[in-house]
């Protein structure tokens, strides 16, 4: 019986493109291998675990005994967005795509919002988050006008300075627009995104907020905790989950911050799952096409990847794989709608297992609570009669 789960979900951390990605405007887009082309991607314990040994993933150097049991994932939702990615890992295949605003929200959605908030809002289009503090910082400091803006995903995003506006209140005006954006207009998710500083050198700070649409179906976090689990996140988990499924929850400040919480969890004493999100491969360097900085994060990663593995016990597994992709090399600063990898490591796990292409990420969250004895009540199908020994 496996004792612990860890799953790492690097966010945006695609392989190659998806038999449907043209229709996203994806085609061609392939996350890892833009930074396997730098030359610098220096990924050897990944590489031993049987990243590169994956199918269809066409770069890197196979590993001659692959330490762990992997997978190509194919996405079975509508979809590539943060949201979408997380909850069919954790179970529910969404067939309708979140609602997105490639011209803005709707007048009565806008004139809703500032009645309910009393605040005037700028901008309301799509717009790079860098970018929109460029352009609409300065009219915000002046008038205390919010910045509300949207981008490829299901997001409808307020940034404001923290001295002009607090940062509690922000997260008020945030949770107002979640109570009104349901339904038609139920978004996947509401950010608040303060940020610091003086023209042109704003900043956005580590107090970003996510507010989450609820997962409309029970999900494997619901069948871990039903039955007296651990369910502990680390990272933007609560967030995307709106804190359904989730004992405990660590916010992080970046990806180091993200797999220092993840080592002082794997030091300790419990039952049940460890869910990760590390953000900064998308946020920070997918959506601002830094291919350098990409790679440099998942050199990053590597190293403390190598000092979590030996933390493992006997009766833990690892699961390390991603939510979409996100090319930093391709024209579009946006999600790309890729497959993703899965990794699966620990001593109960068959070595080597080549799993193919998985049809939906949903076979990872099934997974992850069969191996911890519980039958999750969600799509996907467990591989653990594949993988165990």
């Amino acid at each position: 019986m496996t004792k612990r789960v860890f799953i790492i979900v690097l966010d945006s951390v695609g392989i190659g493109e998806m038999p449907d990605a043209a229709n996203y405007g994806d085609a061609g887009s392939h996350t890892l291998k833009a930074c396997y082309d730098t030359g610098k991607l220096h990924v050897p314990n990944l590489q031993k675990l049987g990243l590169f040994n994956i199918e269809g993933i066409g770069c890197g150097e196979k590993a001659a005994a692959p330490l762990a049991a992997f997978a190509r994932m194919r996405e079975a939702s509508a979809g590539k967005d943060t949201t979408i990615g997380h909850w069919e890992i954790a179970g529910i295949i969404s067939p309708k795509p979140l609602p997105t605003y490639p011209n803005g929200f709707p007048a009565d959605v806008m004139d809703e919002f500032e009645r309910k908030t009393g605040c005037k809002a700028i901008c309301n289009k799509p717009y790079s988050g860098t970018q929109v503090l460029l352009d609409y910082g300065e009219e915000h400091v002046k008038t205390g006008d919010l910045i509300v803006y949207t981008s490829a995903d299901s997001v409808f995003q307020i940034a404001a300075h923290e001295d002009i506006v607090p940062v509690e209140k922000l997260y008020e005006y945030c949770q107002i627009a979640r109570d009104m954006l349901v339904g038609e207009h139920g978004v996947g998710r509401i950010i608040a995104r303060p940020f610091v500083g003086s023209y042109p050198d704003y900043k956005r700070t580590s107090n970003r907020h996510d507010f989450s649409l609820a997962p409309p179906a029970h999900t494997f976090l619901d069948s871990l905790q039903d039955a007296g689990l651990a369910t502990i996140g680390v990272g933007k988990i609560y967030d995307i989950f709106a804190g359904k499924g989730i004992s405990s929850t660590q916010r992080t400040t970046s990806n180091d911050d993200g797999m220092a919480k993840t080592l002082a969890h794997a030091k300790e004493d419990f039952t049940g799952l460890c869910f990760v999100n590390l953000v900064d491969f998308d946020m920070v360097y997918g959506h601002r096409n830094n291919v350098e900085g990409y790679t440099d994060a998942l050199n990053r990663f590597d190293v403390q990847l190598g000092e979590l593995l030996p933390l493992m016990c006997d009766d833990d597994v690892l699961m390390i794989t991603a939510d979409h992709g996100c090319d930093p090399v391709t024209p579009s600063t946006d999600h790309s709608r890729e497959h993703t990898p899965l990794l699966v490591y620990g001593k109960q796990i068959k070595a080597g297992t080549d799993l193919g292409t998985r049809s939906t990420f949903a076979d990872i969250g099934v997974t992850a609570a069969d191996l911890l004895g519980v039958k999750a009540k969600t799509d996907g199908q467990s591989l653990v009669p594949l993988i165990t020994k």
